[in-house]
This record gives C-alpha cells, sequence and structure tokens, in this order.
C-alpha cells in the first residue's frame, strides 16, 4: 500500500511540475509577452477610465455643494441678458488722475 500510495504522489507531483514549467516557458514566448502587455495595457486602461469617473462625480458633487454651474454650462448665455453699460467717469475722478 505505501509503495502504492508513494507513487501515486510522485505522479501528482511530476504533472503539477510540467504544468507549472509549460506555462512559465509559455510566459517568455513572444506570444506570451503580448499577451501578458496586452492584459496590462488593458488594466491601466480600466484605472485610468475609473479615476476619471471618480473625478467627473466628485466634481459635479462639489459644485452641486457649493452652488457652482454644472460642468461644461455656461454662466452667461448671449442674448437673454443685456449689457452693461460702463460706468463714466465722475468729474472728481478725472481731475485726479
Amino acid at each position: 500500500m505505501k509503495r502504492g500510495l508513494w507513487f501515486v504522489a510522485g505522479a501528482g507531483t511530476a504533472v503539477y511540475v510540467m504544468v507549472r514549467g509549460r506555462r512559465a516557458a509559455e510566459v517568455f514566448t513572444v506570444d506570451g509577452l503580448k499577451d501578458r502587455l496586452g492584459a496590462l495595457e488593458l488594466g491601466a486602461r480600466m484605472v485610468r477610465e475609473e479615476v476619471a469617473q471618480g473625478q467627473a462625480e466628485k466634481e459635479s458633487e462639489l459644485r452641486e455643494r457649493l452652488g457652482l454651474v454644472p460642468h461644461g454650462t455656461p454662466e452667461l448665455t448671449g442674448g437673454r441678458h443685456k449689457a452693461i453699460p460702463p460706468q463714466e467717469a465722475t468729474p472728481t475722478e478725472e481731475g485726479s488722475t
């Protein structure tokens, strides 16, 4: 019984080592490196998008809390508001400059 148990343990270990070795060798091939770099690029893009989304949400929240206009909306629209004429200088101000 002991010999059978050691045989199965050794065979299982050999299979495990072969599979791990094959995976390790695959990582260092051209295709394996391309796959790793593609996954790294995808992960970086996902993180960048999540950060941008979080920034936009926090900015909107902050603008709402401070009572500012929503992002991208102009404060003054043309045509609806009258232009304020420039103030004319008073006679006392004209003589002092």
